[in-house]
């Protein structure tokens, strides 16, 4: 109950006691500014765990949407092995395209490694057969064992040994975003409690004057709660505006390249950092409240 009157203390202001605290000096700075750069990283660091969870799902479901068959076999034999197995993927269930890559497709996926002048005509390259799956997907171990008996020189690659570290990869991203979320929220909670005890210390005369008059230690607390947490939620706003200002600012996919598709927020992810602010000031309100009632009771 007695945290409860403290929120509503704070959302009304009907006490007015947050006079008796200094409204300038370095803690009020130090507040803000903690609070303003904390939301900011905040911010960065949801845009970034969203992004690079995004972008990771789409490569993962590019994967496993598409399959590869590889034909290693004599020279002689490629063009006949080549023509089984695309009879076999023709006649296979879940299979919604097959076709065999050209030599400039080959030389185009071993440009990156080999460079533009790789005389492809003249190395024992296998031949490639690309492999669109449906929705339905392919039985892999059945089809495997077709193009053993039908094309020995086959081995066909549904591309698992490349999507399953891209989920766990996807997964590790989220788990560091998070605990990214936690490690600020515990940084802003403790200089905020280090910049609220500093106050509290500084103000001890103020303090023994107003319980001379007969003010409780929970009159004082209030009025230190609602100075700090207010602070820090005008920081928070701040640090979060930027924070949404300089993401909306950076290039867009087609001109900043691959790496950077999707960076940010999308769609009704735009509304996420208007969270930070309130959570921000909750942190406050907890932190200011923890020290504030500890500083009070060591105070004579």
């Amino acid at each position: 109950m007695s945290r409860l009157a403290d929120i509503l203390a704070l959302v009304s202001g009907r006490f007015g006691a947050d006079r008796v605290v200094p409204p300038t000096g370095f803690t009020a700075r130090l507040t803000v500014f903690t609070s303003a750069a904390m939301a900011f990283l905040a911010v960065f660091a949801l845009a970034l765990s969203l992004a690079t969870d995004r972008l990771a799902t789409r490569w993962s479901e590019a994967l496993a949407r598409t399959a590869t068959v590889r034909i290693s076999a004599p020279a002689g034999q490629v063009e006949a092995q080549l023509a089984a197995a695309l009879e076999v993927l023709r006649t296979t269930p879940g299979v919604a395209e097959a076709r065999p890559l050209s030599d400039a497709e080959r030389r185009a996926l071993l440009e990156p490694w080999f460079g533009p002048d790789l005389p492809i005509e003249r190395l024992r390259i296998p031949a490639l057969i690309e492999v669109v799956e449906t929705s339905e997907g392919i039985d892999a171990t059945g089809l495997r064992a077709r193009l053993a008996g039908e094309a020995p020189g086959a081995l066909f690659d549904d591309h698992t040994q490349w999507r399953e570290p891209l989920v766990r990869a996807a997964n590790r991203l989220r788990t560091l975003g998070l605990l990214s979320l936690l490690l600020i929220s515990a940084a802003t909670a403790a200089m905020i409690t280090l910049a609220a005890q500093a106050a509290l210390a500084a103000n001890a005369r103020v303090i023994a004057a107003l319980r001379l008059v007969g003010a409780l230690d929970t009159y004082i607390a209030r009025a230190f709660v609602r100075r700090y947490t207010l602070r820090a939620l005008m920081g928070a706003l701040a640090g979060s505006l930027l924070g949404l200002l300089a993401i909306a600012a950076l290039p867009r996919a087609d001109a900043a390249g691959g790496f950077l598709t999707g960076l940010g927020f999308v769609g009704p992810q735009w509304a996420l950092p208007l969270l930070v602010p309130p959570i921000v000031a909750l942190v406050a309100f907890a932190a200011t409240r923890f020290a504030a009632f500890r500083q009070l009771r060591e105070t004579p």
